[in-house]
């Protein structure tokens, strides 16, 4: 065996390791609810582009509202395709229950964020990472998160012209504090999703989101929409 296929191949099994390891949140307690999120992106003028984002989240299949976030962002790429500068604002409404009782308390956030996104390719799979910073205004709290996103996309086709659009989608990302309590929460996705065109791609997935003590399970459904 070569080198450089031996090289690879440990590289690959570094991201897979990196990416299933987190499953150790599936032990424990966790309930089921649904994401409804769409992703878009509108490409602008010499390297200029505007991100837009709605996701709609609930406690259960669909009706019951955990959380609607709503995001948008101007970026500008550094190199075409590969790495992103994104400057971003968010609102979101949460539905937070109270207890153990069927009550709710609504919280609202604004928050500021930066990004720096850097695609790559290894052989003919599709690695991403994203580093966003968030300034988050909570109520009357005022609050700050990192986040480091890996994600990992595999063609299940190997079509004669280059066209493969059914794919694997595989994503861990972690959320730290920059004070409490460092470990916010950690979540490891799984889809299939199909490229309907340049413009369209959907996926079907399930997430896990985990904290320190509970857990939570979602099944994503996701358009990405290029404009």
């Amino acid at each position: 065996m070569g080198k450089r296929t031996l090289k690879k191949k440990n590289i690959i099994a570094t991201l897979a390791l990196s990416l299933v390891l987190p499953f150790y949140g599936l032990s424990q307690d966790s309930s089921l609810g649904n994401w409804l999120i769409y992703i878009g992106s509108k490409e602008l003028k010499n390297g200029w582009n505007i991100h837009n984002e709605v996701q709609y989240r609930n406690y259960d299949a669909i009706g019951d509202l955990e959380q609607l976030l709503l995001r948008t962002g101007l970026g500008y790429n550094l190199t075409e395709n590969n790495n992103n500068l994104l400057l971003g604002y968010g609102y979101i409404l949460s539905e937070n229950y109270v207890g153990n009782t069927d009550e709710k308390v609504s919280v609202n956030e604004h928050r500021i964020f930066q990004q720096f996104t850097t695609k790559q390719k290894l052989g003919k799979l599709s690695l991403s990472h994203r580093y966003r910073f968030e300034q988050r205004f909570v109520d009357a709290d005022f609050k700050m998160r990192f986040r480091y996103f890996l994600g990992l996309k595999i063609p299940l086709q190997n079509n004669a012209d280059g066209n493969n659009p059914l794919y694997l989608s595989v994503y861990n990302e972690i959320f730290l504090n920059t004070k409490t309590s460092i470990f916010d929460r950690n979540r490891v996705y799984g889809g299939l999703g199909y490229q309907f065109s340049k413009q369209l791609r959907l996926e079907l997935g399930y997430m896990n989101q985990f904290f320190e003590t509970a857990s939570r399970d979602q099944i994503n459904i996701i358009a990405f929409v290029n404009f």
